[in-house]
C-alpha cells in the first residue's frame, strides 16, 4: 500500500465527498476520481459506494480508517526518517510527458553536474506532478501553464519560478496537410493539453476547415510519433518538433491553424525544503529563471 494511496483514501473519509476530496488533495475532481479507480484496480477490491450520492467509501472500507490512519503515520515518519539519514539521497523531478523530453535534460546536467547527487525523472499529467510534490513523492516539478485556459493556482505552500515560454503548434507531414480533409490527434479532456485544445485551439479554428478526430492519447511523446507517421495533425510544443522542422519530416501549420504560448514554471513544495535541497534549488534558479 502506498502513501499516496493511503492518503487518497483518508481525504474521501474526512472530506465527505470527492469533490471536497480532490479539492484538499489539489486536484480536479476528473483526475481524483480516475486515480482512485486506478487504486481499485491495483488493489483488486473495490473502495468506493458509488450507488449512494455522494459518493462514500464502502462500509467495510471505513472500517479499516483507523488502522489506515496508523499506517498512513508510520510511513510517513518513516520516509521521513530515511531522508534525514541519508543526506546524499537521489532528487526526485516530477514533468509533464512533453517537459521530459524537451526540458529535464538541462536540469538534470545541472543537478548532476560536478559530482552532485542522483536524480530520479518521473513523467506524468499535471496533476498527477503536483500531487507527487504534495504527497512527497517528489522533491521538484515541472509543467506548463496557460494563463486563460488553464492556470496554475497554487497555495503559498508552494514556491514557483517562471522558465519562460512555450509556443503549443500544430504540426503534420507535407503530404496531410494537402489533402482536402483534416484529421488531428486529440488529447483526452481530463488532461492539460485536452483542457488547452477544448478552450482554446479548437474553437478559434474556422468552420470551414473540415477537422475530424483520427486519434487520441494523452501522451505528447505519442501523438508526436502519430504525426510523424502522417495519421493526423498534433498540436506539439515547439521544443518537441524544432528537429523535426528543420529536417522537414513535419511542416508547422500554424499559418492556418490556430497555436497557443504557454509558461513553464518550475516548483517546489516550501514546507519540505531542507538545507540540502536548498542548494540544488538555488543553482537551478540560477541557472534556469526568466523573468517572469
Amino acid at each position: 500500500m502506498r502513501l499516496e494511496w493511503l492518503d487518497d483514501i483518508l481525504a474521501v473519509s474526512d472530506g465527505g465527498s470527492l469533490a471536497r476530496a480532490a479539492e484538499a488533495r489539489h486536484v480536479s475532481q476528473s483526475a481524483f476520481t480516475r486515480r482512485l479507480r486506478a487504486i481499485e484496480d491495483a488493489l483488486g477490491a473495490p473502495l468506493l459506494d458509488r450507488r449512494r450520492k455522494p459518493v462514500t467509501l464502502l462500509p467495510e472500507v471505513e472500517t479499516q480508517l483507523p488502522e489506515m490512519r496508523n499506517l498512513a503515520t508510520q510511513l510517513r515518519h518513516l520516509r521521513d526518517s530515511l531522508t534525514q539519514t541519508t543526506g546524499a539521497r537521489g532528487l526526485t523531478l516530477a514533468c509533464q510527458h512533453a517537459i521530459t523530453t524537451t526540458h529535464s535534460p538541462a536540469i538534470v546536467s545541472i543537478l548532476t553536474a560536478q559530482g552532485g547527487r542522483a536524480v530520479r525523472v518521473r513523467s506524468d499529467n499535471r496533476e498527477e506532478c503536483l500531487l507527487r510534490l504534495l504527497s512527497g513523492e517528489a522533491d521538484l516539478a515541472v509543467v506548463y501553464a496557460a494563463p486563460e485556459v488553464a492556470p496554475l493556482t497554487l497555495s503559498r505552500a508552494f514556491d514557483r519560478v517562471p522558465l519562460g515560454r512555450e509556443r503549443l503548434i500544430p504540426v503534420a507531414t507535407s503530404r496531410l496537410a494537402q489533402g482536402p480533409d483534416l484529421p488531428y490527434i486529440g488529447y483526452p479532456g481530463d488532461v492539460f493539453l485536452g483542457q488547452v485544445m477544448a478552450r482554446a485551439i479548437l474553437p478559434r479554428i474556422s468552420p470551414a476547415r473540415h477537422l475530424r478526430r483520427r486519434a487520441e492519447t494523452a501522451l505528447t511523446l505519442a501523438a508526436h510519433e502519430y504525426a510523424r507517421r502522417g495519421i493526423g495533425v498534433a498540436w506539439l510544443p515547439a521544443a518537441m518538433v524544432r528537429a523535426d522542422l528543420d529536417e522537414s519530416r513535419l511542416i508547422s501549420l500554424e499559418s492556418t491553424l490556430p497555436g497557443l504560448d504557454m509558461d513553464l514554471w518550475m516548483i517546489r513544495l516550501s514546507d519540505r525544503a531542507d538545507d540540502s535541497w536548498a542548494h540544488d534549488w538555488s543553482r537551478l534558479v540560477a541557472a534556469l529563471a526568466r523573468p517572469g
